[in-house]
């Protein structure tokens, strides 16, 4: 039996949509992880990619039997300008692995070296990079996040020329699929409108089936992918996720976060908070982040007005409808968010609306204001929904509120006895939307620094594993939930190329 069942659809589908790519070999493969969870799930053999033979496959020294290496093409709005040729610049799509339970999944090498895309560039990512996309892809996978995931990872025994010379490594990522906003513009961009087609139907069949019975199959595609990039960034506003590159190129179709490039979880709450070092205008802050993703969706409503209807303006209609319901949509998965870190059933009913619109107004403004610690603050709200005589999932030694903050308080608990469930149930509920463990900015940097500089890869499986549980608090990993000291802040985050 083959390592691997692959079954590769994106493959058969004409050559102008990818290049017949193999990844470039390395001088000298070693392992960094293996996620055993993700392996079995997707029925890879484990004792296989844990060996010599999986490495030298992460690596890319080795294609396992199967596998049809190509590179993807797609275009992009990147910081809000239009590149027509983009493609994948350092990874190579290895396959489309089917998992044990019918579902289907890619399989891509990230930093497995130069492709037609690359232009320039060497193709290879430093080692950096790969342990932040592992550590932040697989704890937002802990989060209940839709995302990319993390299947392994390796050295290459090569040398990365970027601000210094640094170790190389590669990252074997799953995805649903690596299908962006961006591949249907590179289409629509030279009024390709045959492949425009072939690869609408391609997603339809993989992503959205339903899609296929109802009279406009393309209209239905669209709303399908605006309902789950409002969900998906509600839940990034929800945990104080910030991404940072928020190109067209980097928003899925299937509806998964990609690139954790110079992404960053807020520590201090500030709406404006921008991290990555190349977001000089604050396009990506975390605010801005809903308003964006409409943007990007609107690009792809744009791509598809070829196949959304013959008629120009009719197209153009039905694509505004569609486009139209996403800020309703994100304001209703937003709201449901809010609610349940609160500890309440639901935000805005009629005989609270007013009410609940204010209390959370004024929390935005107070913990801005104070400048309060994101996760923290939360967490101890759940702390706070139930007196509990066992304080050791209590972050009180780690956080409080300051006193001005005592009056909205009681303005809370006030709210949350008009709730019909009891404290009990309100805390085990909060307790679940409020995380403890996050991938704080200086923890991760910590990890890449022993990884890069002493050879330490014990930071890094130390880190993964307590974000393997982000919900439980245990007193003994304090640390990791600590907020940063001054001089441990992180100001900006960087991405790899």
């Amino acid at each position: 039996m083959d390592p691997i069942a692959f079954d590769n659809s994106y493959a058969r589908l004409p050559d102008r949509f990818y290049a017949r790519q193999e990844p470039e070999p390395v001088a000298e493969p070693g392992p960094i992880r293996v996620n055993v969870e993700l392996a079995t799930a997707l029925g890879i053999d484990l004792e296989w990619l844990d060996s010599d033979a999986g490495i030298a496959m992460v690596a890319g020294n080795a294609l396992p039997p199967g596998a049809e290496p190509i590179a993807t093409a797609y275009a992009g709005h990147q910081f809000g300008g239009f590149n027509p040729q983009l493609g994948d610049g350092r990874a190579v799509l290895l396959g489309e692995v089917v998992a044990p339970d019918g579902r289907r999944f890619d399989l891509q090498l990230k930093g497995s070296g130069p492709t037609p895309w690359s232009r320039g560039g060497d193709g290879r990512s430093p080692l950096g990079p790969v342990l932040r996309e592992y550590i932040v892809s697989e704890a937002m996978h802990r989060l209940g996040v839709p995302t990319t995931r993390s299947l392994a990872a390796a050295t290459t025994g090569e040398i990365v020329a970027r601000d210094r010379f640094l170790p190389g490594a590669v990252l074997a990522r799953v995805a649903s699929s690596h299908i962006r906003i961006g591949t249907f513009q590179y289409y629509a961009a030279r009024k390709d409108t045959e492949a425009l087609r072939l690869l609408a139907d391609h997603v339809i069949e993989r992503h959205y089936p339903q899609a296929a019975n109802t009279g406009n199959p393309v209209l239905a595609l669209l709303e399908g992918v605006i309902s789950r990039q409002a969900q998906l960034i509600a839940q990034w506003q929800s945990l104080g996720f910030i991404h940072g590159v928020m190109n067209t190129d980097n928003m899925l179709i299937c509806g998964e976060t990609i690139d954790y490039g110079p992404c960053a979880f807020m520590d201090t709450f500030n709406p404006e908070q921008v991290y990555s070092s190349i977001d000089h205008n604050g396009r990506y802050a975390y605010r801005s982040q809903p308003g964006i993703a409409h943007w990007n969706l609107s690009c792809l409503a744009q791509a598809l007005l070829p196949l959304l209807d013959e008629d120009p303006e009719s197209a153009v209609a039905l694509a505004q409808q569609a486009i139209d319901a996403f800020p309703d949509q994100f304001l209703r998965a937003n709201a449901q968010g809010i609610a349940r870190k609160l500890g309440l059933r639901e935000l805005g009913l009629e005989e609270s609306a007013e009410q609940d619109t204010a209390l959370v107004e004024d929390l935005w403004q107070l913990m801005a204001e104070h400048r309060l610690d994101f996760t923290l603050a939360f967490r101890r709200l759940a702390d706070l929904a139930h007196e509990r005589t066992d304080n050791e999932q209590s972050v009180a030694n780690l956080f409080e509120f300051p006193e001005a903050l005592h009056p909205w308080l009681e303005r809370w608990r006030l709210r949350m006895t008009q709730e019909t469930s009891t404290s009990e149930e309100r805390q085990a509920l909060m307790y679940r939307a409020n995380p403890v463990f996050i991938p704080r900015n200086h923890l991760v940097e910590a990890a890449i620094a022993a990884a890069t500089d002493s050879n330490d890869l014990s930071v890094f499986h130390q880190l993964v594993e307590v974000l393997a549980n982000p919900w439980e608090y245990r007193s003994e990993l304090a640390l990791y939930a600590t907020p940063p000291k001054p001089e441990q802040v992180v100001q900006q985050t960087f991405c790899g190329t």
